[in-house]
Protein backbone atom coordinates (compact mmCIF):
# COMPACT_ATOMS: atom_id res chain seq x y z
CA UNK A 1 0.00 0.00 0.00
CA UNK A 2 1.10 3.57 -1.15
CA UNK A 3 2.27 5.98 1.85
CA UNK A 4 0.05 8.85 1.73
CA UNK A 5 2.44 12.10 1.08
CA UNK A 6 2.52 14.27 3.79
CA UNK A 7 1.89 17.84 2.92
CA UNK A 8 5.18 19.82 4.20
CA UNK A 9 4.28 22.25 7.29
CA UNK A 10 5.39 25.86 6.54
CA UNK A 11 8.17 26.79 9.10
CA UNK A 12 6.77 29.93 11.65
CA UNK A 13 9.08 32.73 11.01
CA UNK A 14 9.17 35.94 11.02
CA UNK A 15 10.52 37.51 7.80
CA UNK A 16 13.95 39.44 8.09
CA UNK A 17 13.65 42.70 9.43
CA UNK A 18 10.51 42.87 11.37
CA UNK A 19 8.82 41.69 14.69
CA UNK A 20 6.16 41.22 16.62
CA UNK A 21 5.25 43.94 19.23
CA UNK A 22 3.98 42.64 22.42
CA UNK A 23 0.36 43.80 24.65
CA UNK A 24 2.67 45.69 27.34
CA UNK A 25 4.34 47.71 24.78
CA UNK A 26 1.31 48.35 22.55
CA UNK A 27 0.08 49.82 25.51
CA UNK A 28 2.67 51.90 26.63
CA UNK A 29 3.39 53.28 22.74
CA UNK A 30 -0.17 54.45 22.99
CA UNK A 31 -0.13 56.24 26.10
CA UNK A 32 2.78 58.32 24.65
CA UNK A 33 1.52 58.83 20.90
CA UNK A 34 -1.76 60.35 23.21
CA UNK A 35 0.68 62.96 25.09
CA UNK A 36 2.88 63.53 21.56
CA UNK A 37 -0.99 64.42 19.84
CA UNK A 38 -1.89 66.36 22.79
CA UNK A 39 1.18 68.17 21.80
CA UNK A 40 0.56 68.96 18.07
CA UNK A 41 -3.70 69.52 18.63
CA UNK A 42 -2.49 72.21 21.15
CA UNK A 43 -0.45 74.01 18.05
CA UNK A 44 -3.03 73.61 16.15
CA UNK A 45 -2.78 70.58 13.91
CA UNK A 46 -5.35 68.41 12.68
CA UNK A 47 -5.20 64.75 12.33
CA UNK A 48 -5.44 62.88 9.01
CA UNK A 49 -4.62 58.96 7.64
CA UNK A 50 -3.83 57.85 4.45
CA UNK A 51 -3.03 54.43 2.60
CA UNK A 52 -0.56 52.19 3.33
CA UNK A 53 0.39 52.30 0.08
CA UNK A 54 0.83 54.60 -3.03
CA UNK A 55 1.39 54.62 -6.75
CA UNK A 56 4.75 54.35 -6.71
CA UNK A 57 5.50 57.12 -9.56
CA UNK A 58 3.87 59.55 -6.46
CA UNK A 59 7.02 58.36 -4.42
CA UNK A 60 9.34 60.83 -7.01
CA UNK A 61 12.22 61.39 -5.38
CA UNK A 62 11.83 59.32 -2.52
CA UNK A 63 12.63 56.87 -4.92
CA UNK A 64 16.58 55.33 -4.52
CA UNK A 65 15.82 54.33 -8.39
CA UNK A 66 13.82 55.07 -10.78
CA UNK A 67 14.40 52.24 -12.83
CA UNK A 68 13.76 49.61 -9.98
CA UNK A 69 10.94 50.27 -8.11
CA UNK A 70 11.75 47.40 -5.66
CA UNK A 71 15.34 49.48 -4.76
CA UNK A 72 14.62 50.65 -1.08
CA UNK A 73 10.91 50.79 -1.20
CA UNK A 74 8.93 47.49 -0.78
CA UNK A 75 6.46 47.67 -4.37
CA UNK A 76 4.10 45.31 -6.46
CA UNK A 77 1.93 45.85 -9.35
CA UNK A 78 -1.57 45.66 -9.61
CA UNK A 79 -3.87 44.02 -11.89
CA UNK A 80 -3.67 47.10 -14.46
CA UNK A 81 0.51 46.40 -14.29
CA UNK A 82 0.36 49.61 -12.53
CA UNK A 83 3.48 50.33 -9.96
CA UNK A 84 2.46 50.39 -6.45
CA UNK A 85 4.71 50.94 -3.18
CA UNK A 86 4.37 50.89 0.71
CA UNK A 87 4.62 54.12 1.52
CA UNK A 88 8.20 55.05 2.55
CA UNK A 89 7.96 57.86 4.77
CA UNK A 90 4.01 59.85 5.74
CA UNK A 91 5.73 62.82 3.71
CA UNK A 92 5.07 61.16 0.41
CA UNK A 93 1.12 60.91 1.00
CA UNK A 94 0.93 64.18 2.32
CA UNK A 95 2.02 65.42 -0.69
CA UNK A 96 -0.52 63.71 -2.66
CA UNK A 97 -3.20 64.32 -0.79
CA UNK A 98 -2.43 68.11 -0.65
CA UNK A 99 -2.49 68.12 -4.41
CA UNK A 100 -5.17 65.98 -4.77
CA UNK A 101 -7.31 68.05 -2.35
CA UNK A 102 -5.63 71.91 -2.96
CA UNK A 103 -8.55 73.37 -3.49
CA UNK A 104 -10.73 72.34 -0.57
CA UNK A 105 -7.92 72.67 1.93
CA UNK A 106 -7.37 75.43 4.04
CA UNK A 107 -3.89 76.92 3.49
CA UNK A 108 -1.36 76.95 5.01
CA UNK A 109 -2.74 73.24 6.25
CA UNK A 110 -1.50 71.68 9.07
CA UNK A 111 -1.57 67.94 9.38
CA UNK A 112 -0.83 65.70 11.94
CA UNK A 113 -0.37 61.98 11.38
CA UNK A 114 0.97 58.16 12.90
CA UNK A 115 1.50 54.82 11.38
CA UNK A 116 3.65 52.29 9.72
CA UNK A 117 6.27 53.21 7.10
CA UNK A 118 8.20 50.11 5.38
CA UNK A 119 11.91 50.65 4.03
CA UNK A 120 13.06 47.51 1.80
CA UNK A 121 16.83 48.15 3.43
CA UNK A 122 19.44 45.99 4.95
CA UNK A 123 17.84 45.55 8.66
CA UNK A 124 20.53 45.57 11.47
CA UNK A 125 20.06 46.22 15.32
CA UNK A 126 17.26 48.70 16.18
CA UNK A 127 17.06 49.11 12.68
CA UNK A 128 13.56 47.48 11.26
CA UNK A 129 11.74 47.64 7.86
CA UNK A 130 8.73 48.52 9.15
CA UNK A 131 8.17 51.28 12.00
CA UNK A 132 6.13 53.92 13.35
CA UNK A 133 6.50 57.62 12.55
CA UNK A 134 4.47 59.83 14.24
CA UNK A 135 4.41 63.49 11.76
CA UNK A 136 3.16 67.27 11.79
CA UNK A 137 3.67 69.25 8.57
CA UNK A 138 2.45 72.94 7.80
CA UNK A 139 2.21 73.03 3.73
CA UNK A 140 1.65 76.50 1.97
CA UNK A 141 3.51 79.18 3.77
CA UNK A 142 7.02 79.82 2.82
CA UNK A 143 7.54 82.19 6.30
CA UNK A 144 10.78 80.48 8.06
CA UNK A 145 8.43 80.92 11.06
CA UNK A 146 6.78 77.49 10.39
CA UNK A 147 10.56 76.30 10.66
CA UNK A 148 10.63 77.88 14.13
CA UNK A 149 7.07 76.84 15.15
CA UNK A 150 8.51 72.54 14.12
CA UNK A 151 11.34 72.94 16.61
CA UNK A 152 9.53 74.38 19.46
CA UNK A 153 6.90 71.87 18.69
CA UNK A 154 9.36 69.10 19.00
CA UNK A 155 11.14 70.16 22.13
CA UNK A 156 7.41 70.95 23.65
CA UNK A 157 6.41 67.47 22.58
CA UNK A 158 9.89 65.40 24.49
CA UNK A 159 9.38 67.60 27.43
CA UNK A 160 5.86 66.45 27.71
CA UNK A 161 7.19 63.01 27.52
CA UNK A 162 9.18 63.25 30.72
CA UNK A 163 12.53 64.06 29.33
CA UNK A 164 14.19 66.80 30.75
CA UNK A 165 15.91 69.60 29.63
CA UNK A 166 19.40 69.25 29.44
CA UNK A 167 18.80 65.47 28.33
CA UNK A 168 17.66 66.40 24.48
CA UNK A 169 18.06 69.36 21.92
CA UNK A 170 16.92 70.85 18.75
CA UNK A 171 19.37 71.23 16.05
CA UNK A 172 18.72 72.98 13.07
CA UNK A 173 20.75 73.77 10.25
CA UNK A 174 20.02 74.57 6.47
CA UNK A 175 19.85 72.94 3.00
CA UNK A 176 20.91 76.33 1.55
CA UNK A 177 24.43 76.30 3.59
CA UNK A 178 25.19 72.58 2.66
CA UNK A 179 24.71 73.28 -0.71
CA UNK A 180 26.63 76.68 -0.77
CA UNK A 181 29.53 74.76 0.72
CA UNK A 182 29.44 71.60 -1.21
CA UNK A 183 28.89 74.54 -4.62
CA UNK A 184 32.10 76.37 -3.24
CA UNK A 185 34.44 73.35 -3.24
CA UNK A 186 33.09 72.39 -6.71
CA UNK A 187 30.66 69.15 -6.06
CA UNK A 188 27.77 70.44 -8.06
CA UNK A 189 26.10 66.59 -9.31
CA UNK A 190 23.20 66.07 -7.60
CA UNK A 191 23.56 62.19 -7.29
CA UNK A 192 27.28 62.89 -6.13
CA UNK A 193 25.69 65.57 -3.87
CA UNK A 194 22.96 63.57 -2.44
CA UNK A 195 25.96 60.40 -1.64
CA UNK A 196 27.28 63.34 -0.11
CA UNK A 197 24.99 64.47 1.94
CA UNK A 198 23.83 60.85 3.51
CA UNK A 199 27.35 60.56 4.11
CA UNK A 200 27.55 63.66 6.37
CA UNK A 201 24.40 62.68 8.05
CA UNK A 202 26.24 59.44 9.72
CA UNK A 203 28.48 61.75 11.46
CA UNK A 204 26.92 60.57 14.42
CA UNK A 205 26.88 56.97 14.19
CA UNK A 206 30.25 56.66 12.16
CA UNK A 207 32.48 59.48 13.46
CA UNK A 208 34.35 61.12 11.64
CA UNK A 209 36.84 58.43 9.89
CA UNK A 210 33.65 56.44 8.37
CA UNK A 211 31.83 59.52 7.33
CA UNK A 212 35.53 60.97 5.70
CA UNK A 213 35.71 57.27 4.07
CA UNK A 214 32.72 57.49 2.47
CA UNK A 215 33.00 61.07 0.98
CA UNK A 216 36.04 59.31 -0.56
CA UNK A 217 35.94 55.89 -2.10
CA UNK A 218 33.85 53.99 -0.07
CA UNK A 219 33.55 52.03 3.25
CA UNK A 220 33.91 48.35 4.71
CA UNK A 221 31.53 47.47 7.83
CA UNK A 222 32.21 44.79 10.50
CA UNK A 223 29.74 42.30 8.17
CA UNK A 224 32.25 42.81 5.50
CA UNK A 225 29.90 44.61 2.80
CA UNK A 226 31.26 47.55 0.83
CA UNK A 227 29.49 50.99 1.45
CA UNK A 228 30.28 52.92 -2.34
CA UNK A 229 31.63 56.44 -1.38
CA UNK A 230 30.96 59.99 -3.33
CA UNK A 231 34.15 59.86 -5.05
CA UNK A 232 35.50 63.34 -3.82
CA UNK A 233 38.99 64.23 -4.34
CA UNK A 234 41.21 64.36 -1.69
CA UNK A 235 41.68 68.35 -1.23
CA UNK A 236 37.75 68.29 -1.42
CA UNK A 237 37.81 65.44 1.66
CA UNK A 238 39.63 67.72 3.29
CA UNK A 239 38.30 71.31 3.07
CA UNK A 240 34.52 69.47 3.82
CA UNK A 241 35.52 67.74 6.91
CA UNK A 242 37.48 70.66 7.67
CA UNK A 243 33.95 72.59 8.08
CA UNK A 244 32.32 69.60 9.68
CA UNK A 245 34.86 69.47 12.59
CA UNK A 246 34.43 73.10 13.15
CA UNK A 247 30.42 72.74 12.68
CA UNK A 248 30.97 70.33 15.67
CA UNK A 249 33.39 72.02 17.48
CA UNK A 250 30.66 75.22 17.09
CA UNK A 251 27.36 73.07 18.82
CA UNK A 252 30.16 71.90 21.19
CA UNK A 253 30.58 75.33 22.44
CA UNK A 254 27.30 76.35 22.51
CA UNK A 255 26.54 72.88 24.69
CA UNK A 256 29.10 74.03 27.08
CA UNK A 257 27.44 77.48 28.05
CA UNK A 258 24.07 75.99 27.68
CA UNK A 259 25.31 73.53 30.56
CA UNK A 260 26.84 76.62 32.43
CA UNK A 261 23.07 78.14 32.31
CA UNK A 262 24.10 80.89 30.12
CA UNK A 263 20.79 80.25 27.94
CA UNK A 264 21.36 83.30 25.74
CA UNK A 265 24.78 84.37 25.60
CA UNK A 266 24.21 86.17 21.65
CA UNK A 267 27.69 86.30 21.15
CA UNK A 268 28.04 82.20 21.48
CA UNK A 269 24.97 81.68 19.98
CA UNK A 270 25.93 83.39 16.42
CA UNK A 271 28.85 81.39 16.31
CA UNK A 272 27.75 78.63 14.57
CA UNK A 273 28.54 80.36 10.99
CA UNK A 274 31.58 81.97 12.17
CA UNK A 275 33.60 79.34 11.25
CA UNK A 276 36.26 80.58 8.62
CA UNK A 277 35.95 84.33 7.85
CA UNK A 278 38.32 84.03 5.00
CA UNK A 279 36.71 80.82 3.27
CA UNK A 280 35.16 80.24 0.30
CA UNK A 281 31.41 79.77 1.98
CA UNK A 282 31.29 83.59 2.79
CA UNK A 283 31.27 84.03 -1.60
CA UNK A 284 28.60 81.73 -1.79
CA UNK A 285 25.22 83.21 -2.24
CA UNK A 286 23.07 80.33 -1.12
CA UNK A 287 25.44 80.02 2.12
CA UNK A 288 24.43 83.72 3.16
CA UNK A 289 20.77 82.87 2.17
CA UNK A 290 20.59 79.99 4.40
CA UNK A 291 22.59 81.83 7.11
CA UNK A 292 19.94 84.84 7.16
CA UNK A 293 16.84 81.67 7.52
CA UNK A 294 18.90 80.48 10.57
CA UNK A 295 19.77 83.93 11.97
CA UNK A 296 15.55 84.22 11.75
CA UNK A 297 14.84 81.21 12.80
CA UNK A 298 17.49 81.72 15.72
CA UNK A 299 15.55 85.21 16.67
CA UNK A 300 12.10 83.78 16.79
CA UNK A 301 12.93 80.80 19.20
CA UNK A 302 14.87 82.88 21.65
CA UNK A 303 12.22 85.59 21.78
CA UNK A 304 9.86 82.41 22.69
CA UNK A 305 11.89 81.50 25.40
CA UNK A 306 13.58 78.72 24.09
CA UNK A 307 17.32 78.81 25.24
CA UNK A 308 20.36 77.05 24.24
CA UNK A 309 19.39 73.89 25.97
CA UNK A 310 16.52 73.30 23.73
CA UNK A 311 16.99 74.59 20.58
CA UNK A 312 20.41 75.14 19.03
CA UNK A 313 21.72 76.15 15.32
CA UNK A 314 24.12 73.25 14.63
CA UNK A 315 25.68 73.34 10.42
CA UNK A 316 26.66 69.27 11.15
CA UNK A 317 22.96 68.84 10.95
CA UNK A 318 21.92 66.92 7.34
CA UNK A 319 19.08 64.81 7.14
CA UNK A 320 20.03 61.91 4.41
CA UNK A 321 17.01 62.74 2.36
CA UNK A 322 16.98 64.64 -1.30
CA UNK A 323 13.81 66.88 -0.85
CA UNK A 324 14.61 69.10 1.59
CA UNK A 325 15.26 72.53 0.70
CA UNK A 326 15.64 75.06 3.14
CA UNK A 327 15.97 74.44 7.12
CA UNK A 328 16.67 71.36 8.40
CA UNK A 329 16.33 69.67 12.01
CA UNK A 330 16.71 67.03 14.28
CA UNK A 331 15.56 66.08 17.60
CA UNK A 332 18.63 64.30 19.50
CA UNK A 333 18.75 62.29 23.38
CA UNK A 334 22.05 63.49 25.13
CA UNK A 335 21.67 61.43 28.06
CA UNK A 336 23.66 58.35 28.38
CA UNK A 337 23.14 54.67 29.53
CA UNK A 338 24.70 51.84 29.61
CA UNK A 339 23.68 48.64 27.55
CA UNK A 340 23.05 45.04 28.37
CA UNK A 341 26.91 44.54 28.90
CA UNK A 342 28.28 47.85 30.53
CA UNK A 343 29.55 50.15 27.70
CA UNK A 344 27.61 53.55 27.81
CA UNK A 345 25.70 54.47 24.29
CA UNK A 346 23.69 57.20 23.66
CA UNK A 347 20.36 56.78 21.51
CA UNK A 348 20.99 60.05 19.63
CA UNK A 349 18.25 61.25 17.05
CA UNK A 350 14.60 60.02 18.08
CA UNK A 351 13.41 62.49 15.10
CA UNK A 352 14.16 65.09 12.29
CA UNK A 353 12.34 66.98 9.96
CA UNK A 354 13.13 70.03 7.32
CA UNK A 355 11.53 72.07 4.56
CA UNK A 356 11.13 70.62 1.41
CA UNK A 357 8.89 73.22 -1.13
CA UNK A 358 9.32 70.96 -4.08
CA UNK A 359 7.23 67.96 -3.57
CA UNK A 360 3.57 68.74 -4.08
CA UNK A 361 5.19 71.08 -6.98
CA UNK A 362 5.48 68.22 -8.65
CA UNK A 363 1.70 67.20 -8.74
CA UNK A 364 0.81 70.88 -9.27
CA UNK A 365 3.28 72.12 -11.44
CA UNK A 366 3.64 75.84 -8.72
CA UNK A 367 5.53 76.05 -6.21
CA UNK A 368 4.10 74.52 -2.67
CA UNK A 369 5.83 75.52 0.43
CA UNK A 370 6.14 72.89 3.23
CA UNK A 371 7.69 72.13 6.58
CA UNK A 372 7.24 69.21 9.01
CA UNK A 373 8.93 67.04 11.75
CA UNK A 374 8.30 63.56 12.44
CA UNK A 375 9.49 61.14 15.86
CA UNK A 376 10.39 57.57 15.15
CA UNK A 377 8.04 56.20 17.39
CA UNK A 378 10.22 52.87 18.12
CA UNK A 379 13.35 54.70 18.60
CA UNK A 380 11.69 57.19 21.00
CA UNK A 381 9.51 54.25 23.15
CA UNK A 382 13.06 52.65 23.95
CA UNK A 383 14.53 55.74 25.06
CA UNK A 384 11.39 56.69 27.52
CA UNK A 385 11.91 53.14 28.28
CA UNK A 386 15.42 53.30 30.00
CA UNK A 387 14.61 56.75 31.76
CA UNK A 388 11.65 54.80 33.21
CA UNK A 389 9.55 57.48 31.97
CA UNK A 390 6.43 54.86 30.88
CA UNK A 391 6.20 53.48 34.15
CA UNK A 392 2.13 53.70 35.22
CA UNK A 393 1.38 52.89 31.61
CA UNK A 394 0.86 48.90 32.51
CA UNK A 395 -2.36 47.70 32.59
CA UNK A 396 -3.27 45.00 35.11
CA UNK A 397 -4.64 41.80 33.43
CA UNK A 398 -8.51 40.98 33.78
CA UNK A 399 -10.31 39.76 36.88
CA UNK A 400 -10.95 35.74 35.96
CA UNK A 401 -13.85 34.19 36.87
CA UNK A 402 -12.84 30.59 37.40
CA UNK A 403 -15.31 27.61 36.59
CA UNK A 404 -16.05 24.84 39.06
CA UNK A 405 -18.77 23.10 37.59
CA UNK A 406 -19.07 23.69 33.54
CA UNK A 407 -23.11 23.21 33.74
CA UNK A 408 -23.02 26.08 35.62
CA UNK A 409 -21.58 28.43 32.56
CA UNK A 410 -24.67 30.50 32.89
CA UNK A 411 -23.97 31.86 36.44
CA UNK A 412 -20.54 32.37 35.88
CA UNK A 413 -21.54 34.19 32.72
CA UNK A 414 -23.61 36.51 34.68
CA UNK A 415 -20.85 37.06 36.87
CA UNK A 416 -18.41 38.29 34.37
CA UNK A 417 -21.09 40.51 33.23
CA UNK A 418 -21.90 41.91 36.22
CA UNK A 419 -18.04 43.06 36.46
CA UNK A 420 -17.73 44.48 33.23
CA UNK A 421 -20.90 46.63 33.45
CA UNK A 422 -19.21 48.18 35.97
CA UNK A 423 -16.18 49.19 33.62
CA UNK A 424 -13.71 46.00 35.22
CA UNK A 425 -11.92 44.24 32.91
CA UNK A 426 -13.37 40.55 33.64
CA UNK A 427 -13.21 37.35 31.64
CA UNK A 428 -14.79 33.95 32.21
CA UNK A 429 -12.10 30.89 31.98
CA UNK A 430 -12.56 29.28 28.76
CA UNK A 431 -9.89 26.14 28.75
CA UNK A 432 -10.28 23.12 30.64
CA UNK A 433 -11.87 23.40 33.96
CA UNK A 434 -11.04 20.16 35.30
CA UNK A 435 -7.82 21.20 36.86
CA UNK A 436 -8.64 24.52 39.63
CA UNK A 437 -4.32 24.69 39.53
CA UNK A 438 -4.42 25.28 35.68
CA UNK A 439 -7.14 28.03 36.32
CA UNK A 440 -4.86 29.67 38.76
CA UNK A 441 -1.75 29.72 36.46
CA UNK A 442 -3.69 30.94 33.57
CA UNK A 443 -4.96 33.99 35.77
CA UNK A 444 -0.87 34.71 37.01
CA UNK A 445 -0.31 34.49 33.65
CA UNK A 446 -2.63 37.13 32.61
CA UNK A 447 -1.08 39.11 35.13
CA UNK A 448 -4.89 39.11 37.16
CA UNK A 449 -5.49 40.78 40.24
CA UNK A 450 -7.84 38.37 41.91
CA UNK A 451 -10.17 35.57 40.44
CA UNK A 452 -13.18 34.82 41.38
CA UNK A 453 -14.59 31.32 42.32
CA UNK A 454 -17.80 30.01 43.12
CA UNK A 455 -19.22 26.30 43.71
CA UNK A 456 -22.15 25.13 44.81
CA UNK A 457 -21.72 25.94 48.54
CA UNK A 458 -20.87 29.48 47.39
CA UNK A 459 -23.89 29.28 45.11
CA UNK A 460 -26.27 28.04 47.66
CA UNK A 461 -25.58 31.08 50.01
CA UNK A 462 -25.21 33.58 47.40
CA UNK A 463 -21.80 34.14 47.57
CA UNK A 464 -18.64 33.94 45.83
CA UNK A 465 -14.87 33.69 46.74
CA UNK A 466 -12.04 36.16 45.92
CA UNK A 467 -8.44 35.61 45.67
CA UNK A 468 -6.20 38.51 45.55
CA UNK A 469 -3.47 36.61 43.75
CA UNK A 470 -1.29 39.66 44.54
CA UNK A 471 -1.07 39.15 48.50
CA UNK A 472 -1.38 35.47 47.68
CA UNK A 473 1.76 35.39 45.92
CA UNK A 474 3.09 37.61 48.91
CA UNK A 475 2.14 35.49 51.68
CA UNK A 476 2.99 32.67 50.17
CA UNK A 477 6.70 33.60 50.21
CA UNK A 478 6.33 33.68 53.77
CA UNK A 479 4.36 30.73 54.79
CA UNK A 480 6.58 28.05 55.62
CA UNK A 481 4.41 24.54 55.17
CA UNK A 482 1.25 23.63 53.01
CA UNK A 483 -0.90 23.29 56.06
CA UNK A 484 -0.11 26.95 57.65
CA UNK A 485 -1.17 27.82 53.80
CA UNK A 486 -4.67 25.39 53.88
CA UNK A 487 -5.17 27.06 57.56
CA UNK A 488 -5.15 30.30 56.78
CA UNK A 489 -5.90 30.22 53.57
CA UNK A 490 -4.55 34.33 53.38
CA UNK A 491 -5.57 36.64 50.80
CA UNK A 492 -8.89 34.65 49.90
CA UNK A 493 -12.39 35.99 51.33
CA UNK A 494 -15.88 35.72 51.01
CA UNK A 495 -18.61 38.01 50.22
CA UNK A 496 -21.98 37.97 49.09
CA UNK A 497 -22.67 38.28 45.36
CA UNK A 498 -24.21 41.57 45.85
CA UNK A 499 -20.89 42.90 47.05
CA UNK A 500 -18.75 41.57 44.48
CA UNK A 501 -18.27 44.58 42.25
CA UNK A 502 -16.99 46.99 45.52
CA UNK A 503 -14.89 44.09 46.81
CA UNK A 504 -12.98 43.75 43.13
CA UNK A 505 -12.63 47.26 42.92
CA UNK A 506 -11.49 47.51 46.73
CA UNK A 507 -8.40 45.36 45.49
CA UNK A 508 -7.99 47.04 42.54
CA UNK A 509 -7.30 50.46 44.06
CA UNK A 510 -5.12 48.35 46.72
CA UNK A 511 -2.84 47.25 43.81
CA UNK A 512 -3.36 50.91 41.64
CA UNK A 513 -1.87 52.44 45.08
Amino acid sequence: MAKTKKTPRPKARLPKGLRDIPAAEIRAQDAMLRTIREVYERYGFEPLDTPAFEYTEALGKFLPDQERPNAGVFSFQDEDEQWMSLRYDLTAPLARHVAENFESLPKPYRRYQTGSVWRNEKPGPGRYREFVQFDADTVGTPTVAADAEMCMLAADALEALGIERGDYVIKVNNRKVLDGVLESIGVTDDSQKLVVLRAIDKLDRLGTNGVQLLLGDGRKDESGDVTKGAGLKSDQVSELMEFIEQAAASAENMKKTAAAGDLFNNEVDQSYFLLKADSSYYKSDLCIAGHNELEEIRGLVRQASYGMDRIVIDPSVVRGLEYYTGPVYEAELTFETKDEKGPPVRFGSVGGGGRYDGLVARFKGQPVPATGFSIGVSRLYTALSTLGKLKGTETPGPVVVAVFDKNCMADYQKLVQTLRNADIRAELFLGNPKNMGAQFKYADQRGSPCVVIQGSDEKAKGEVQIKDLVEGAKAAASIASNEEWRSERPAQFAVSEDKLVEAVREILARHES
